[in-house]
C-alpha cells in the first residue's frame, strides 16, 4: 500500500480552489461587482452506458450467488431484489431478460467461508496444573448427505476434524499455553463447492507434551491433579487431549455471523466444556463480472451506492417527500451483499459511503447529515498511509469538491436555505457540522496540507454572499420610473430589506454560525452592508439638496428612522471595528428638519380642527367624561412626542431647539383647541332650549380642557428632558433650559387653567343663586318648624345640582367647583348671620344648616378635605352662630368660662392680687373660703392710697340664685390689706363642679360719697378646689394667689349679644353690671398708662 503523499506535481492549495473574495469597498459602492463565473463545478452521477452496464451486471451476478441466510430486516426473496435492481437502473424487461440470462451463464465464483476464531472461555483444565494449552483444528466438510436426526448424524456431529477433513483443507490455530480462557483472533479462509451439504467443523485440543514424572509431580496442585497424573499414565506419550468442538451446517448460517457457541462434547463426560467466540462471512473469489476483474471493490461498491442512493433519492422527491437517508429494505440488503461478498473492509465501506454521498450531495437534494456517519467512520479508521495513490487521490478530491460546493451553498444561504422553510436552518447547520468535521479529520490535514482554516474560508463567502445579495436586492427595487421621489422610495425599501436580512442573521442565523464556527455572521453582514447602504443614501441626500418638499420631506423622515434603526441594530462601539460609514449621518438629513417640523405641526392641527368639528360634545361613557375630540387630541400629542423621539437628534444644540419648537407648536396646539371647542359648544347649543343640555355640554367643554391639562402636564416625561438637559449641559447656559422650555409649558398651563376657571366660574354661578335664595327662606320658616327641617329644601337642592355635576364633572373639576360653590356659600351664610345677630332662632336654623354643609361639602372624603373646608371665614362664622344660637344663661356661662380662662393665663401683677385658701366639704355641703390678704393694690384715692375691701360671689347667679354675695370690712388707706376673714357658702356639690361655676373675688374701693371704684377682679374655678376634685375632704386647703384682672378693653362678643336682647331681664341686668365694671376698668386702664 502507499505510505506517505508524494507526488511530484501537487495539487494547487485549497485557497485557490475555494472561492476568494477582496474586500475592494470603494469598487464596490461605486458599481455593482461583475457577473463572473465562479459557480462551482458539481460532478455528474450519472454513468455512460459501458459503466452502467457493467454496474447492473455486478450487481445482478451479487444477487444470483447470494450465499448465507437473510438478515432480520433484510429481503429473502430474489425475484423482489431483481425486481428493485430493474427499476433502479431503468432496464426495460427485455433488456432485463437478456442480461440476467448473461449473467446466469457467467462461471460461478469460488464460495469461501471467512472464519476467524476469536477467543474461548472457560474450557477444561486437562494439564496437571489444572490448566490447559489449547488450540483449534477447523475446516469443511463438503458433499456428505446424511438425513438430519440419524444415528449416522449424531456419529458425524461427534467426529474430530482430523478424521473427517483432509489434512490439507485442515487449518490450525496457535497454541496457547497454559489457559482457559484462550485469544486467538485468527481468520483463515475456507473454499466450499456447495453450500446445502457442506458444514464448518472446529475441534479445540489440550497440546501434550513429554515430560518426567519430577516434572509433572512439581506442577502438582490438589489431589484432582493427582488423579490426572494417573490418566496420564494409562496414555500414550504426546496423546493431545480432546477439549469440545463445534460443527455448524453452512447453510444455517447468516451472510454474517458473530456469536458464541458451545463447545460439545464426544461423549456424555464434561458436557459443560466452555464457549468459543466465532465470527463467520461468505465471501467470493474470482468474480466473473467485467467490473469486478477490471476496478477495485471498493470502487465498485462506491458506484453501486451511488446508483442506488440516486434512484431512492429521486423516487422521494417524484412522491413530493425528502428522503431521510435510509435505504429501502432492498437497497439495503444487495448493497450488504455485495459489500460481503467482495470482503470489502469497514473503512472501505464507509469510505465508499463518503464518495458517493459527497458526489450525490451536490448535484441531488438530500439531508447533508447522512455524510456525517461515514466520514466519522473515516475519521476512527484512518490509518497513515493505508491507501494507494489513486485512492488518495480520489478521497483528496471529494474533500476539496464539497468544500467548494459547501462554501458556494454559504456564500447563497439566504436563497439556499429560506426561511420560509421550516427545516432550513437545521439543514445549514448540518451541512456546516460535515464541513468541520471533515475539516478537521487527520485524513482532511494529511490529504489536504495547504488547506486554509474553514472559519476564514466561511466568513470569506459570507462577506462575498452578502455583498452578491445587496447588489441583488438593490436590482429588484429599481423603480420603473425614474424619478428622485421614486429612487427615494425604492432606497428605503432597499433598507427595509437590509434590516430584516440584519435581523434574520442576529435571531436566527448568527446562533448557528457561531456555535458551529465560532463566526460572529451578525458582525460580517453589518460590516458590509452598512457601507454598502451609507454610499447610496449619502449620494440619494445629495441629490435631494435644500430644497425639500412636503413628500420628499416625509420619504426622508422615514428613511432617517430607518437609518437610526440600522445603527441601533449594529454591534456595540467596541465591536464594530473602528469607524462605521453611518456614523454622523443625520448631517446628511439636516435641510429636511424645517419640512419635518412644519409637517408634523400641520398634520396635528388638520386633525384637530377635523376632530373638533366631528365631536357632538357627549361623555364617552360613565367614567370616561370627556368626548371625542379629547381622546383624538391625546392621540395627536402622542404622534407628536412619537415623532420627537423618533427624530432624536445626535447634536445637542440643534436637539435643543428642535424640542422648543415641539414644545412650542404643542401649547399652540392647545390653546387652539381650547378655542375650537368653546365655540363648538356656542355652536351646538344655540339653537338647544334646554338649559339642562347647555349645562352638560359646558363640562364636557371643562372635562376636555382638564383632560388636555394632564397631557400638557405629560410632555417632559414624554419628550425625555431629563435627559435633553443632561446632553446640553456642556453646550447651554445653565438655566436656560429652564428658562425656555418650562416657560412655554407654563403659560400653557396657565393659559388652560385659566379657560378652566372660567368654565367652572360659569356652572357655578348657575348654582350660587339657588343656595343663595334657599338660605334666605330658611329665615322665614315658622318658629314650630325645627331647624333640621328647616334646611331639608336646602339641602335636597344641594343633592340634586351636586350629584349631577359630579356625575358630568371630573374629579379635579368638580373639586373645583365645590370650592367655588362653598366659599360662595359661607359669604351668603356670614351676611344672613349678620343680619340675624339678635335672633337664637335664626341662628340655631344657620348654625345647623352650617353643620350640614360641612357633612355635605365633604362628602365622606369625596368632596372637598377638611383643610379646605375649615377655612377662616368658616372658623368665625361657625363660632359667630355658635354664640347667636346660645340661650342667655348659656352666652353667660361662656362669659364666666372665657374670664376663668383668662384667669389662668394672667401672670402678671399690675393689678395686684388676693390670697385666698379654699375648700369644701362635701359632708356638711359648705364652701369654706378664707380670704387672707390683697397686694399691690392701685392707689385710686387723691390721697395716693385706697380703702380697698373684697366682694365674693358665686358666679354665675343663676346657678346659685339663694346665695347672697359677702363682703369683707373696709381697710382705711391700705394697698396692701390683710383681711384674714373666713366665709362659708352652704351650697350642693353638683353646681359646684361646672367648668363655668367660679367664686368671683372683687376688689373695690370704698368711696363715701359717690359709687365704689374697681380694684380688680379674680375667679377661682370651684371645680378646682380640694373636696370637689376628689373623694376626700381635704385636713387643710392650700393657700392660693389670684392675680387681679380687668374685663376686656375692647367689648366682649358674648356681651354685645346679650346686649342686643332688649327682653331678656336677666341678660339686661347682668350686661349692665358687666359694663359698670367695663367702665371702670377702662377709666383705671387710662390712668396706669399714664
Amino acid at each position: 500500500m502507499a505510505t506517505h503523499l508524494s507526488h511530484p506535481q501537487r495539487r494547487p492549495p485549497l485557497l485557490r480552489q475555494a472561492i476568494k473574495i477582496r474586500r475592494r469597498r470603494v469598487r464596490d459602492l461605486q458599481d455593482p461587482p461583475p457577473q463572473t463565473n465562479q459557480e462551482v463545478q458539481v460532478q455528474s452521477h450519472h454513468f455512460s452506458s459501458e459503466e452502467r452496464d457493467q454496474l447492473y451486471e455486478e450487481a445482478l451476478y451479487t444477487v444470483l450467488h447470494r450465499l448465507g441466510q437473510p438478515e432480520p430486516n433484510h429481503v429473502k426473496e430474489t425475484s423482489e431484489l431483481l425486481r428493485y435492481l430493474q427499476e433502479a437502473f431503468q432496464v426495460q424487461p427485455e433488456e432485463h431478460q437478456q442480461m440476467l440470462q448473461r449473467v446466469g451463464e457467467l462461471e460461478k465464483p469460488v464460495f469461501c467461508l471467512k472464519a476467524t476464531v476469536k477467543q474461548a472461555k472457560g474450557i477444561l483444565g486437562k494439564d496437571v496444573s489444572g490448566f490447559s494449552d489449547p488450540y483449534c483444528l477447523l475446516g469443511i466438510e463438503q458433499g456428505v448427505g446424511v438425513p438430519e436426526g440419524s444415528p449416522v448424524s449424531r456419529h458425524r456431529q461427534k467426529a474430530v476434524v482430523r478424521h473427517t477433513i483432509p489434512e490439507e483443507q485442515t487449518h490450525r490455530t496457535q497454541v496457547k499455553s497454559q489457559t482457559l480462557n484462550p485469544v486467538w483472533d485468527e481468520t483463515f479462509i475456507l473454499e466450499f463447492e456447495d453450500v446445502s451439504n457442506a458444514s464448518f467443523h472446529l475441534d479445540m485440543w489440550d497440546l501434550d507434551t513429554v515430560e518426567s514424572v519430577r516434572q509433572k509431580l512439581g506442577e502438582l496442585t490438589d489431589l484432582h491433579g493427582l488423579r490426572r497424573i494417573f490418566k496420564e499414565a494409562r496414555k500414550d506419550k504426546g496423546q493431545d487431549d480432546f477439549l469440545g468442538n463445534v460443527v455448524l451446517k453452512l447453510q444455517d448460517l447468516r451472510c454474517r455471523e458473530d456469536q458464541w457457541y458451545p463447545l460439545e462434547p464426544c461423549t456424555e463426560t464434561y458436557p459443560d466444556r466452555g464457549r468459543c467466540h466465532l465470527q463467520f462471512q461468505f465471501i467470493h473469489k474470482r468474480r466473473a463480472t467485467a467490473a469486478s476483474r477490471s476496478q477495485p471493490s471498493y470502487t465498485v461498491h462506491f458506484h453501486l451506492l451511488q446508483q442506488l442512493v440516486s434512484h431512492e433519492v429521486t423516487q422521494h422527491q417524484a412522491g413530493s417527500t425528502s428522503w431521510d437517508a435510509s435505504l429501502s429494505p432492498q437497497g439495503a440488503t444487495i448493497l450488504f451483499l455485495h459489500a460481503t461478498q467482495k470482503d470489502l473492509s469497514d473503512f472501505h465501506q464507509s469510505m465508499a459511503q463518503w464518495l458517493a454521498y459527497s458526489r450525490l450531495y451536490q448535484s441531488l437534494e438530500f439531508p447533508s447529515s447522512c455524510l456525517l456517519h461515514p466520514i466519522t467512520s473515516i475519521e476512527y479508521q484512518w490509518i497513515q498511509g493505508r491507501l494507494k495513490e489513486e485512492q488518495r487521490e480520489e478521497l483528496a478530491t471529494s474533500f476539496t469538491s464539497l468544500l467548494a460546493y459547501g462554501l458556494s451553498l454559504i456564500r447563497k444561504f439566504r436563497s439556499v436555505f429560506p426561511l420560509s422553510v421550516s427545516d432550513s436552518p437545521s439543514r445549514l447547520q448540518s451541512l456546516l457540522r460535515v464541513l468541520v468535521q471533515m475539516c478537521k479529520t487527520k485524513a482532511f490535514g494529511e490529504l489536504c496540507p495547504d488547506s486554509v482554516p474553514l472559519p476564514q474560508l466561511v466568513a470569506e463567502a459570507l462577506r462575498m454572499g452578502t455583498v452578491e445579495w445587496f447588489h441583488l436586492m438593490q436590482q429588484h427595487h429599481q423603480p420603473m420610473v425614474q424619478g428622485i421621489l421614486e429612487a427615494g422610495k425604492a432606497l428605503l425599501s432597499l433598507v427595509h430589506d437590509v434590516m430584516g436580512d440584519l435581523y434574520q442573521c442576529r435571531h436566527t442565523w448568527n446562533k448557528i454560525f457561531h456555535n458551529v464556527l465560532k463566526i460572529d455572521l451578525f458582525s460580517v453582514a453589518f460590516q458590509e452592508l452598512q457601507w454598502l447602504v451609507a454610499k447610496r443614501v449619502q449620494d440619494h441626500t445629495a441629490a435631494v439638496g435644500n430644497l425639500v418638499s412636503p413628500d420628499m420631506g416625509e420619504s426622508l423622515f422615514q428613511l432617517y428612522v430607518t437609518l437610526k434603526e440600522l445603527c441601533q441594530l449594529g454591534p456595540v462601539p467596541s465591536d464594530s471595528n473602528g469607524v462605521l460609514a453611518l456614523d454622523g449621518f443625520h448631517r446628511w438629513f439636516q435641510p429636511a428638519i424645517p419640512s419635518w417640523l412644519q409637517k408634523t405641526y400641520s398634520v396635528a392641527l388638520e386633525r384637530v380642527q377635523r376632530a373638533v368639528q366631528m365631536d357632538s360634545l357627549v361623555p364617552l361613557g360613565e367614567l370616561t367624561k370627556h368626548s371625542t375630540s379629547a381622546v383624538d387630541l391625546s392621540t395627536c400629542f402622542a404622534q407628536i412626542s412619537h415623532t420627537a423621539r423618533q427624530l432624536d437628534w445626535p447634536d445637542p444644540e440643534e436637539a435643543f431647539m428642535i424640542t422648543v419648537k415641539f414644545v412650542e407648536d404643542t401649547c399652540r396646539l392647545a390653546l387652539v383647541y381650547c378655542s375650537l371647542i368653546k365655540a363648538r359648544a356656542r355652536e351646538l347649543s344655540a339653537g338647544q332650549k334646554d338649559q339642562g343640555q347647555a349645562a352638560n355640554m359646558l363640562c364636557v367643554v371643562v372635562n376636555d380642557m382638564e383632560q388636555l391639562r394632564l397631557v400638557i402636564h405629560k410632555l417632559p416625561t414624554q419628550l425625555a428632558w431629563e435627559a435633553l438637559e443632561q446632553r446640553v449641559g456642556a453646550v447651554l447656559e445653565q438655566g436656560q433650559l429652564q428658562n425656555t422650555l418650562h416657560a412655554q409649558l407654563q403659560g400653557a398651563l396657565a393659559g388652560l387653567g385659566h379657560e378652566i376657571r372660567t368654565g367652572v366660574r360659569t356652572l357655578a354661578e348657575q348654582l350660587e343663586v339657588g343656595i343663595a335664595t334657599h338660605i334666605q327662606k330658611l329665615i322665614g320658616v315658622k318658629e314650630s318648624v325645627l331647624p333640621e327641617d328647616a334646611i331639608l329644601p336646602l339641602m335636597k337642592f344641594l343633592e340634586v345640582k351636586l350629584r349631577y355635576m359630579n356625575t358630568n364633572l371630573v374629579q379635579e373639576n368638580f373639586s373645583s367647583l365645590l370650592t367655588l360653590l362653598w366659599t360662595h356659600t359661607l359669604t351668603v351664610l356670614v351676611e344672613v348671620a349678620s343680619s340675624q345677630r339678635s335672633s337664637s332662632l335664626a341662628s340655631s336654623r344657620l348654625k345647623e344648616a352650617l353643620q350640614n354643609l360641612e357633612i355635605c361639602f365633604h362628602a365622606e372624603g369625596c368632596g372637598l378635605p377638611p383643610e379646605a373646608l375649615h377655612t377662616a371665614t368658616f372658623q368665625a362664622l361657625q363660632k359667630d352662630l355658635e354664640l347667636q344660637a346660645a340661650s342667655s344663661r348659656e352666652l353667660i356661662q361662656k362669659y364666666f368660662c372665657s374670664r376663668i380662662q383668662q384667669q389662668a393665663e394672667t401672670t402678671s401683677e399690675q393689678l395686684g392680687a388676693v390670697t385666698i385658701k379654699a375648700s369644701y366639704r362635701a359632708s356638711e355641703q359648705k364652701l369654706h373660703v378664707e380670704l387672707l390678704s390683697a397686694s399691690s393694690l392701685l392707689p385710686l384715692d387723691s390721697n395716693g392710697s385706697s380703702d380697698p375691701f373684697v366682694q365674693l360671689t358665686l358666679e354665675p347667679r343663676h346657678e346659685f340664685p339663694e346665695l347672697a354675695p359677702r363682703e369683707t370690712q373696709k381697710h382705711k388707706k391700705e394697698l396692701h390689706p390683710l383681711f384674714d376673714e373666713t366665709f362659708e357658702f352652704l351650697v350642693p356639690a353638683e353646681p359646684c363642679q361646672k367648668a363655668w361655676a367660679c367664686l368671683l373675688f372683687t376688689v373695690l374701693d370704698h368711696d363715701t360719697l359717690g359709687a365704689d371704684d374697681l380694684e380688680g377682679e379674680a375667679f377661682l374655678p370651684l371645680c378646682r378646689v380640694p373636696g370637689l376634685t376628689g373623694c376626700e375632704e381635704p385636713s387643710e386647703a392650700p393657700q392660693t394667689r389670684l392675680p387681679l384682672t380687668y374685663p376686656a378693653p375692647n367689648g366682649d362678643p358674648i356681651l354685645q349679644l346679650l346686649e342686643s336682647r332688649k327682653s331678656d331681664r336677666e341678660a339686661q341686668a347682668f350686661i349692665k353690671l358687666r359694663r359698670q365694671r367695663a367702665k371702670q376698668a377702662s377709666q383705671h386702664a387710662s390712668q396706669l398708662g399714664r
